[in-house]
Order: structure tokens, then sequence, then C-alpha cells
């Protein structure tokens, strides 16, 4: 699992990138660079990072669930995950 402050750090960039988010499109379609630039550094949607809500994990992160591979595994082979199990042919 990721320390708490990582996962911390992480939900207060979405915090600041959803709070700045119409003035910074604001500034772009005005051309104001110099505005732009005096926002803070975490209001720019680049420096998010897709991370596990559950666990915290960085890597591994499936999109259309929001979970890691490794919690996913867990949860579906739990029966956690409706409509999900384990393929055999």
């Amino acid at each position: 699992m990721a320390k708490e402050s990582m996962k911390a750090r992480e939900r207060k960039r979405q915090r600041t990138v959803a709070k700045y988010a119409a003035k910074r499109k604001a500034l772009k379609e005005a051309g104001d660079w110099e505005g732009l630039q005096k926002l803070p550094k975490d209001a720019s949607p680049v420096r998010l990072h897709n991370r596990c809500q559950l666990t915290g994990r960085p890597r591994g992160y499936m999109r259309q669930f929001g979970i890691s591979r490794v919690t996913f595994r867990e949860m579906a082979l739990s029966g956690k995950i409706p409509g999900v199990k384990k393929a055999s042919w």
C-alpha cells in the first residue's frame, strides 16, 4: 500500500485541478501565458497520476475500474466485481 501522504497529495492535486480548470481554459483561449504562469503548478492536469482508489498503487492502474491490477484480481476472484469471472476454455 502507498503511504497515506502520497494518496492525500494526489487527492489535493485533483481538487486543485478542478478548482482552476475554468480559469486555465479562459487564460489559454485569451493567450495570456503570463497569467497562466502565475497559477499554482498543481493546477495543471498533467501533474495528476492515476492511482488505485483502494491501495494507492501507482502502477498497473486499470482505468475502467479505477483500481490496480492486483486489487482487481483479488476482488474478481472473491466475486466482488459483478460480471467478471476467471476465463477458462
